[in-house]
């Protein structure tokens, strides 16, 4: 099963933020944004410090995507 952040791109939009400024926010690197923003997997720390900084919850921001077969 597959991840997508999709709306966290859409909430980033809403609230006016680029991609550093929720870099600064939350304390995750850089390298963990590329992966976000590849719709790779990150961890459970990177997506709480996410949800924290901008007072959301998880579902907020990632959708699961069923795998096509």
């Amino acid at each position: 099963m597959a991840v997508t952040y999709k709306k966290l791109w859409h909430l980033l939009i809403d609230r006016n933020l680029m991609k550093k400024d929720l870099e600064e926010l939350s304390g995750i690197t850089h390298y963990q944004m590329c992966k976000l923003a590849r719709d790779k997997d990150v961890t459970t720390d990177v997506l709480g410090a996410i949800c924290q900084a901008l007072n959301v919850r998880v579902e907020d921001i990632m959708d699961f995507v069923p795998d096509e077969k």
